[in-house]
């Protein structure tokens, strides 16, 4: 399976390593830890983001090539497992 072909997954990559890319900046320019740490729960959160939509992809994708497309209500009932799946 290949990701290269979802958007939101690679947008959400690019967000964080430039967020990334500022917090080293704010390093080596010795800011404010508080404001330090605040843009590092953000990159955190970003990354968390990407691995569900990486994972959730992943998951439907072998689901509809053992079972064939899913329908509206499969797709639902998959968007709440994997909400609920953050909580493992």
């Amino acid at each position: 399976m290949s990701h290269t072909n979802n958007l939101d997954l690679v947008n959400r990559l690019k967000r964080a390593h430039g967020h990334l890319a500022k917090i080293v900046t704010m390093i080596e320019q010795d800011r404010d830890a508080l404001e330090t740490a605040q843009q590092l729960q953000a990159v955190i959160a970003a990354l968390e983001k990407a691995k569900k939509v990486l994972v959730t992809d992943h998951i439907e994708h072998h689901l509809e090539e053992a079972v064939g497309p899913l329908s509206r209500e499969a797709r639902e009932k998959l968007a709440r497992l994997s909400d609920l799946a953050k909580y493992l």
